[in-house]
C-alpha cells in the first residue's frame, strides 16, 4: 500500500476548514462532542497507521477521521481507545455531523461504507 498516515497538523487543517463551513447546528453539536484528536486502534485497517484520529465522542460513538480512504466517519466503540467499527465513508466533518444530527432526530442511521470485500466484483 502506497499511503503516508495523515499528520495531526494535517488533521487540524481539516478539521479548521470544515468549523468554517459549518452551519449554526452542526456548530453546536460538534462544540458539545469534540475533543482534542486523538489516535485510537482499529483492528482491521488501522494498524499500520498506528491507528486513527478520533475528533469527538457522543456516548458509545466516536467520530474518526480515516486517512486510508480521506474521509470522517462515526463508529460504536466499546472499550476507550478501540473503535469497534471500520467505516471508509470520504464524508467532510461537517457532513458526518449533519448524519450524527440525524441519527439522534431520528434514531435511525444513514448509509455507510465499509471494508473492502474479498473476491471477484460482478459488475453484472
Amino acid at each position: 500500500m502506497d499511503w503516508t498516515p495523515i499528520t495531526e497538523s494535517e488533521l487540524w487543517d481539516l478539521i479548521l476548514a470544515a468549523e468554517a463551513r459549518m452551519e449554526p447546528q452542526e456548530a453546536r453539536l460538534w462544540e458539545c462532542v469534540r475533543i482534542a484528536p486523538h489516535k485510537w486502534h482499529e483492528p482491521s485497517y488501522g494498524m499500520e497507521g498506528g491507528g486513527f484520529w478520533v475528533v469527538g465522542i457522543i456516548g458509545n460513538t466516536v467520530i474518526w477521521y480515516n486517512d486510508i480512504e480521506d474521509g470522517f466517519n462515526q463508529s460504536a466503540y466499546s472499550d476507550l481507545g478501540t473503535i469497534g467499527e471500520y467505516w471508509c465513508n470520504q464524508d467532510d466533518l461537517e457532513h458526518t455531523l449533519v448524519a450524527l444530527r440525524y441519527r439522534i432526530d431520528t434514531g435511525l442511521t444513514n448509509a455507510r461504507a465499509g471494508g473492502p470485500v474479498p473476491g471477484q466484483y460482478n459488475a453484472g
